[in-house]
């Protein structure tokens, strides 16, 4: 049984516990207000992000029927491999064409500039002829006054006379157009000899184009084209998603932008390994609208019926790429985001334009020295007397 003497003791061992208890409640609330002063109001999460990345989509720039697939879904493939390979029949017939074209347009073209030569001498004779008829007038009229000879024999070389100076004047039209067509310029390097070395040009790289090429190392994705299918320029055949190319777009509240800027760190962990790998990277963008400004669909706020809803803006985020490297992502995982938004100095809008490309490839560059060389060859085939 307690005593009188005991009681006044334990309500002063539960004034003290209840003392000590308010206090720690009182300690802990001052603790969380200079947590979250200090630490918690310098970030923003959001739970609504996901991994973005280029999704390069393969097209052919010829056409023609699939002869070979040479990579599948899931696969790797290097920049500047052949992925897809085209029946070559029609292009090497096209070539072969192009060719016999240059061929004949460098022998049109000898023709044309011996044209000059003979036309030259064309005036020259008909030149001739005209002294010949007028020296045969100049005869005639001393004759005609004496009336040795008729006036008919006079009107009939006075009719000559002007007959070869008509045949000089055409004459020297026809030569003054060859060398119209000729002057200032080789024959190599004439208009139609170029425009004709273009066309082969074009049908040579044509025929190389039977070979597609990936333009980035990256996994194939998204195959629709089939073996012996007709393809045509622009008809998209697989997608390539280069991995390491890879980003966050963190969606965050219209309220929760205030305090964000270009730069601030940030931390990413990714559904997929979830606490046990974390990401670091930094605000590299915030998007120019909203999600719903971008939709296909935009919502329509003016009429009676309007109710707010919140908006989201994507902010960019760029990922470290030892980390992305060493736990790869895919397209589209979701993620949890915090930005720490301690450094404000930074700024709002997106940096502008780099001078150098943000991306670029060298796959798909053509040898045209191969084909300006071949087609030199052909010139000088076709230039041999």
């Amino acid at each position: 049984m307690t005593t009188d003497a005991q009681i006044p003791a334990q309500r002063n061992k539960r004034r003290l516990a209840l003392i000590g208890i308010t206090l720690l409640f009182i300690v802990g609330a001052i603790a969380y207000t200079i947590y979250y002063a200090l630490v918690l109001s310098q970030r923003e999460e959001t739970d609504n992000a996901y991994v973005g990345g280029n999704l390069v989509t393969l097209t052919s720039q010829v056409t023609g029927n699939v002869q070979q697939i040479r990579a599948d879904e899931t696969q790797l493939v290097q920049a500047g491999a052949e992925v897809i390979a085209l029946d070559p029949a029609d292009a090497e017939v096209t070539l072969r064409q192009a060719e016999a074209r240059l061929g004949a347009a460098v022998r049109q073209q000898r023709e044309r500039y011996a044209d000059v030569g003979r036309y030259d001498a064309m005036v020259a004779q008909r030149q001739l002829a005209v002294t010949r008829a007028a020296d045969d007038l100049a005869r005639r009229l001393p004759l005609a006054s004496d009336q040795i000879i008729s006036g008919e024999d006079v009107a009939h070389a006075k009719q000559v006379l002007a007959d070869a100076k008509a045949a000089a004047d055409v004459a020297m039209k026809q030569a003054e157009a060859a060398r119209a067509e000729t002057s200032g310029v080789d024959l190599q390097h004439n208009p139609a000899v170029l425009s004709a070395k273009a066309d082969f040009d074009q049908a040579w790289l044509a025929a190389r184009r039977n070979a597609i090429l990936a333009p980035v190392s990256g996994y194939v994705a998204k195959r629709s084209v089939q073996v012996g299918a007709r393809i045509t320029p622009g008809m998209a055949l697989l997608s390539i998603v280069p991995l390491d190319q890879l980003w966050i777009d963190a969606n965050f509240k219209e309220s929760e932008l205030r305090n964000i800027r270009l730069g601030q760190p940030a931390t990413i962990e990714a559904d997929i390994y979830g606490g046990k790998v974390e990401y670091h990277g930094k605000v590299v963008g915030l998007s120019a609208g909203t999600g719903s400004a971008f939709s296909l669909l935009p919502a329509q706020n003016a009429n009676g019926n309007w109710i707010k809803v919140v908006q989201r803006l994507p902010v960019r985020i760029a990922l470290d790429p030892k980390e992305l490297k060493d736990h790869p992502l895919r397209i589209g995982l979701s993620t949890v985001v915090t930005v720490d938004t301690h450094d404000r100095s930074g700024a709002i809008l997106g940096a502008p334009m780099p001078a150098t490309p943000v991306y670029s490839t060298q796959a798909l560059q053509q040898p045209m020295q191969e084909a300006d060389a071949l087609a030199d060859r052909i010139v000088a085939q076709n230039m041999v007397k």
